[in-house]
């Protein structure tokens, strides 16, 4: 098949899942198209089978804000003549949905064909962005016009028909990983640079929003560096990091806590921590959770949307309600005084992760696909 890919290129969850599905479906010879401003940042190997179309915006005075998502549309029209395409898959419904809409009715025009629109929602495209009174209407008629809806976990979906009058069926194709690329021994000469004397390691890794909650993430910590000596590693970037180094400043704990901004490889970084924090307000289903899974990286989180779909509580790592930092803390404590029982869980979130393998998700997005190719057998 020939599969055009619209993305955010950066990296969110939608963005390298997205990227993910491409290079693996590359891998089993389909023929991939990524469509966006920027080339994707886990598209960093060449593959005969990717294709990459910058979306270029022109610039004019005529114009406040470039107008975006009309570059957009006119790109997967000349994406789709040019290399006949069988689909379009777009990820986040603002505002690819819209455009891939646009891009449709022309091709409509055009050359009389009907080219399939399947689009994924992912999460603050339903449960934030596109709540707003602003963009609603648009997006509840993009993902109504869509041929195939499908969102990353049972909770998204719900929301979706709790907040948006959708009149379609939504299709449940859970996020995955690689667990192969995530399965990785710890590099020794790495961990004793982060933790010297042997101390525990405690991850975080996310955009640095207030969703996530990051300063939850520090006072969680701190709470558990007085009673195990303990290191942080905090992963990403964004919004709220000033005030969280700050924060760090004032519990007197940046000793402990290193910031090492947005990482590629966290397969490598993963493969050191002995849990992974995610205190979030919201997941849509925590693909930063499950690759730490993946890693056998224990992860303590919030109980908040998608999570309980992939975390067991008390199996395979531990949940508390949202902005219960003191139990979150607890549980850490816990399961760091008894290393027989830590080890006992990372396997058993290992073991969770090969659930969601991507080996076993992909097919579910190739059968979606073969709805609407037109080769037959359809390959």
């Amino acid at each position: 098949m020939r599969i055009g890919i619209v993305c955010y290129p950066t990296f969110g969850g939608s963005g390298v899942l997205a990227t993910e599905l491409g290079k693996a479906l590359a891998d089993k010879d389909h023929q991939v198209h990524f469509i966006t401003y920027q080339q994707p940042v886990r598209l960093n190997a060449f593959n005969a089978n990717i294709f990459y179309h910058e979306v270029r915006v022109p610039t004019y005075p005529l114009f406040d804000y470039p107008p975006y998502e009309v570059a957009l549309a006119s790109t997967m029209v000349d994406v789709i003549i040019n290399h006949d395409l069988d689909l379009l898959h777009v990820h986040y419904a603002i505002p690819h949905a819209s455009a891939a809409y646009m891009a449709k009715q022309i091709i409509k025009s055009k050359i009389n064909r009907n080219i399939p629109i399947i689009t994924t929602l992912h999460g603050t495209d339903i449960t934030l962005v596109g709540r707003d009174k602003t963009y609603e209407p648009v997006v509840t008629f993009s993902i109504n016009e869509s041929d195939t809806i499908t969102a990353v976990s049972q909770n998204l979906k719900d929301e979706t028909y709790k907040n948006f009058a959708i009149t379609k069926d939504i299709d449940v194709v859970h996020n995955f990983v690689d667990v192969k690329r995530f399965d990785k021994k710890p590099f020794d000469a790495f961990k004793k640079v982060l933790a010297p004397d042997g101390e525990k390691i405690l991850l975080h890794a996310s955009n640095f929003r207030k969703v996530k909650r990051v300063d939850d993430v520090v006072k969680i910590f701190a709470l558990i560096n007085k009673e195990i000596p303990s290191k942080l590693l905090m992963v990403g970037d964004g919004p709220e990091r000033h005030s969280i180094e700050e924060l760090c400043r004032h519990l007197n704990i940046q000793d402990n806590v290193r910031f090492v901004g947005k990482q590629e490889q966290m397969e490598e970084i993963m493969a050191v921590s002995d849990i992974f924090l995610l205190p979030s307000e919201y997941e849509s289903f925590g693909l930063s959770a499950l690759e730490a899974m993946a890693s056998r990286s224990l992860v303590i989180s919030s109980n908040a949307g998608g999570l309980p779909e992939i975390i067991e509580h008390g199996v395979n790592g531990y949940m508390a309600n949202v902005g219960d930092v003191e139990s979150m803390a607890a549980y850490a404590i816990e399961i760091l005084q008894n290393d027989n029982k830590l080890e006992e869980m990372k396997d058993a979130a290992f073991k969770q992760a090969e659930r969601f393998d991507i080996s076993n998700i992909i097919p579910q997005y190739e059968n979606i696909y073969r709805r609407y190719c037109r080769l037959d057998p359809c390959v």
